[in-house]
Order: C-alpha cells, then structure tokens, then sequence
C-alpha cells in the first residue's frame, strides 16, 4: 500500500518562501512520477508541477512558473516543492500525488492520472 505524507505547509507573509515535503513509502519510489497540486477555498484542485521518475524532466502551471521548484530524492523516497516570491493567491491545501505507472516518460498534469494521494497540507499565505 503506498502512503504518501506531506510536511512543510503553514502561514507565511506574502513575498516569503516554504518548502514542501512528500515522504513516500510502500512503493520504489524512484521508478514512479510524481505531481503535486492545490485546492484553494472553493476552488477545484488544479495542478502545480510535476517531475519525472528520474527528476530530469519538470513541468509547472503558468501560475506558479518561476517561483516554485519541484525535486525530488529518490534515495530518500521523498518529493519536493520549494516556493518562493509567495502570494496570497497561492493559499491552499497542497497534495502530493503518485502515478502509478513505472517508468513513465511523460509528464502527467491532469489529476485523474494519479492514483495515490496524500493528505494534504495548508499553506497560507497572508497579504
């Protein structure tokens, strides 16, 4: 069973800067993509970035495209997310997610293509 535990969220002032963590477990978590995605209040979950098995290959929603990082380490069976330049507009509860397709080349930015998902964590970002 894969559990995927995300860490690292919190309130913050806009302009500031958080990490994001996802700690996986019950799968080899290098041969899996990862994606990480955002519901806002009263908004539907949208995408944010997504990283390949391999960690070379990276893609990001406009929205947030050159202020946030996704990585990964796969000897630590954990994903990451750094943002930066942080605006209000980016509160939400931010879910990590694994698709569970092996050695996938491509780069998957839909929700439905992910079939494991983490808790979520808050982030807040005040004005």
């Amino acid at each position: 069973q894969v559990q995927l535990v995300e860490s690292g969220g919190g309130l913050v002032q806009a302009g500031g800067s958080l990490r994001l963590s996802c700690a996986a477990s019950g799968r080899t978590f290098s041969i899996y993509p990862m994606g990480w995605f955002r519901q806002g209040p009263g908004k539907e979950r949208e995408f944010v970035a997504a990283i390949s098995y391999t960690g070379i290959r990276t893609t990001y929603a406009d929205s947030v495209k050159g202020r946030f990082t996704v990585s990964r380490d796969n000897a630590k069976n954990t994903a990451y997310l750094q943002m930066n330049s942080l605006k209000p507009e980016d509160t939400a509860v931010y879910y990590c997610a694994l698709k569970d397709v092996i050695y996938y080349t491509g780069i998957a930015s839909n929700h439905h293509e992910y079939d494991y998902w983490g808790q979520g964590t808050q982030v807040t970002v005040s004005s």
